[in-house]
């Protein structure tokens, strides 16, 4: 027994010195080519890094990528606090794996204003998929970024499609921030409501809902379903008052229950119709290319903030001035000039 336990010992050590081992880009792009969970989220940990000593690693990862990369339908879910995203995620997520189809579930989480934590509970609301070898769930915080989505969330998009993802599911906080940045990322964008709490006038309005290439009524089960009935022909109203999308689609209304597993098919096949449809195809390529040139413009302000704020002239007067501004001193525009003015010196 004594023999046993050393050996069993000797491989639990040697285990974990390989999760500590930091693995080469050759290494990472391997596994992540070849469908490695593991070396997957190893990845996309580094790219989310903010340590300027990870910036060209990751760099590297993602430009390899790339290559192997856009063969996936890309799906933006939003909706308000209580609508049932994870639920309909996931039993949408079961769906499609019960297909075949590998899915990536990129789970976006609020970040705290005030202790700047994240609770990353996805995982936990979708304990059956999480499960599915199918599936992969990636809970990550949303940082400062707009819209509720991970600063960080196109690249990891790159990554999971390289690891062979076919559909990749991004679900942001739907907490009444602009959702215009997951809508900058996906091929199709898909608006969760509510019958019967109150903001179905309120939804008829330009925005959002011009966005929405569909709209799910969750919920659709038990008393609810007369309402979600009547919510279903409000918003098929409304879709027509709007000006149609560039490619010539009406948005779909639907009605589904993610917990009774109803009305799912029916939302997978708008999208297939959305994806097979040749104006559809023009128009995703047409939004993808549009993609790209935000994403280019979004990387150069964050390296050019991410810089900003390593240069050691902001780190040795940026206190000093938010002091002076704190005390009334002086104002943040006089302020961010001279700090500015500071950035460019040598």
């Amino acid at each position: 027994m004594a023999s046993k336990k050393n050996t069993d010992g000797n491989h639990n050590s040697k285990s974990k010195a390989f999760r500590k081992k930091d693995p080469s880009i050759t290494e990472l792009i391997d596994g992540i080519l070849n469908g490695d969970i593991a070396t997957l989220a190893r990845a996309i940990t580094l790219i989310e890094s903010t340590k300027s000593e990870h910036f060209q690693k990751s760099n590297d990862i993602i430009n390899q990528c790339l290559p192997h990369s856009g063969k996936s339908i890309r799906i933006g879910i939003t909706g308000v606090p209580g609508v049932g995203k994870s639920t309909f995620i996931e039993t949408f997520g079961s769906f499609l794996t019960a297909m075949g189809k590998k899915v990536a579930v990129l789970a976006v989480d609020p970040t705290s204003t005030i202790s700047k934590g994240s609770i990353l509970g996805d995982k936990t609301r979708m304990q059956e998929l999480v499960k599915d070898k199918h599936a992969y769930i990636r809970p990550s915080p949303t940082g400062h970024s707009l819209g509720g989505v991970a600063r960080k969330t196109r690249e990891t998009i790159i990554l999971c499609e390289a690891a062979g993802f076919e559909t990749i599911l991004v679900e942001t906080v739907g907490v009444g921030q602009s959702e215009t940045a997951v809508h900058g990322m996906v091929d199709f964008f898909l608006l969760l409501k509510l019958a019967g709490a109150g903001d179905e006038l309120q939804g008829i309005k330009r925005g959002i809902m011009e966005m929405a290439d569909a709209i799910v009524i969750n919920k659709a089960d038990g008393n609810n379903i007369e309402q979600a009935n009547l919510a279903q022909v409000e918003f098929s109203k409304a879709v027509h008052l709007f000006t149609p999308k560039d490619n010539g689609w009406t948005p779909k209304v639907l009605s589904c229950s993610a917990t009774q597993k109803t009305g799912i098919s029916e939302i997978w096949e708008v999208i297939k119709t959305y994806i097979d449809d040749k104006p559809g195809l023009d128009g995703i390529i047409a939004k993808r290319r549009t993609q790209n040139k935000y994403w280019l413009l979004q990387t150069i302000e964050d390296r050019l903030k991410q810089q900003f704020y390593e240069n050691k002239n902001i780190k040795n007067n940026l206190d000093k001035m938010i002091k002076l501004v704190v005390d009334g001193e002086i104002s943040p525009f006089n302020a961010a000039e001279k700090l500015l003015r500071l950035a460019k010196e040598p």
